[in-house]
């Protein structure tokens, strides 16, 4: 501690009995880990409903063969996780050895490729593991976010992908699969991950309350899955937020997942429709301050009020296709840097004119 009083800092002398003192329960929780790495896939046959990928790569995987992959769709249907979950079955211990997985957050420049990706790929990999037992003779490049790479840097990972073929096999994940050029689609199975059903996520999310001992009401679990989207990845960090905001022995309720999830209350779009049908422009700058005041997002609140307000029942339906087309002008505008007190004003103004004309 005296280090610490002189330069600001601890040296590692002064940090080696931090938390020795402690029971192992509570050093076991300084070192959680999130339950999205936690409960994640360890073999083809755990990835949740994909059906058509688990039956191809299993067939793969007893052959100990695999193509090149392009592996697209939403984001959180188990696109990363599959490809990880295949790896490990295939080389076991070598997991480590045989994969270059590279994400958005790393350089994807046409240097990258050239230099990180075309050495990787020209080494030759043994067909034996340690322990003596047989592994497929190449290695996987798993290049995540691929979308993100420029056109330089994939016509450079084409020319890698025709001439490395027999030592290195590449799995490129996006999300957006026109992003990606036409002659490395072409030298890859791809496979499109679909958004995972409600009773998919339902499930997972009832088996982790029960490994983890948290108590949930019923109607939360249709909670998640409504604000997740299928988003399976969303609807497990969403959970696990709510445990550690409760703590261990308090039940997780629907209050609960609406304050951790950022999602606006349905009464304030049912205030919003009700403030323009009255046609008064100082009660929609009344409601929109206190919108404001309570910190709830704006583009949250354009993406349910786009389903509110298609579901009306009382609007008719030139009135939902005139506010819709101005909810996508705003959201267009708010995710170009607007204001969102201008959109939100905006909108309100379009929507009072509309309703009032009819």
């Amino acid at each position: 501690m005296h280090s610490f009083f002189k330069t600001g800092k601890l040296d590692a002398s002064s940090m080696t009995g931090i938390g020795e003192d402690l029971p192992v329960e509570k050093r076991n929780k300084c070192h959680s880990v999130p339950w999205v790495e936690k409960y994640r896939p360890k073999s083809v046959e755990d990835v949740v409903e994909q059906g058509e990928v688990v039956a191809v790569l299993r067939e793969c995987l007893s052959t100990a063969d695999l193509p090149n992959l392009l592996l697209y769709g939403p984001p959180g249907t188990g696109k990363t996780s599959t490809i990880l979950a295949a790896a490990r079955q295939l080389f076991g211990d070598l997991f480590k050895e045989r994969i270059l997985e590279l994400n958005a957050s790393d350089d994807r420049g046409i240097a990258v490729i050239r230099n990180k990706v075309k050495s990787f790929a020209q080494l030759t990999a043994s067909g034996i593991r340690s322990d003596g037992k047989l592994c497929p003779p190449f290695k996987i490049v798993i290049l995540d976010e691929a979308d993100a790479m420029t056109h330089a840097a994939q016509a450079a990972l084409r020319r890698t992908m025709e001439k490395e073929t027999k030592t290195t096999r590449f799995c490129l994940v996006c999300n957006y699969v026109s992003r990606i050029i036409e002659p490395i689609t072409s030298r890859c199975t791809k496979f499109r991950f679909r958004p995972l059903g409600d009773e998919k996520i339902i499930e997972r999310l009832r088996s982790i309350c029960e490994q983890e001992s948290v108590v949930v009401d019923e109607q939360v679990y249709k909670d998640i899955v409504d604000i997740s989207g299928g988003d399976l990845r969303r609807a497990i960090t969403t959970l696990q937020s709510c445990h550690r905001l409760k703590g261990k022995e308090a039940k997780i309720e629907h209050a609960d997942i609406l304050e951790m999830s950022g999602v606006v209350p349905r009464k304030f779009l049912e205030d919003f429709i009700s403030v323009c049908k009255a046609g008064n422009y100082q009660q929609l700058e009344e409601y929109v301050n206190n919108l404001t005041h309570d910190a709830y997002s704006i583009g949250q609140m354009f993406e349910q009020l786009s389903d509110f307000v298609v579901n009306h029942a009382e609007l008719k339906d030139k009135q939902k296709s005139v506010i819709c087309d101005k909810l996508g002008d705003c959201c267009f505008r708010l995710l170009g840097g607007g204001s969102e007190y201008v959109q939100i004003m905006d909108l309100g103004c379009v929507t009072i004119q509309e309703l009032q004309a009819l």
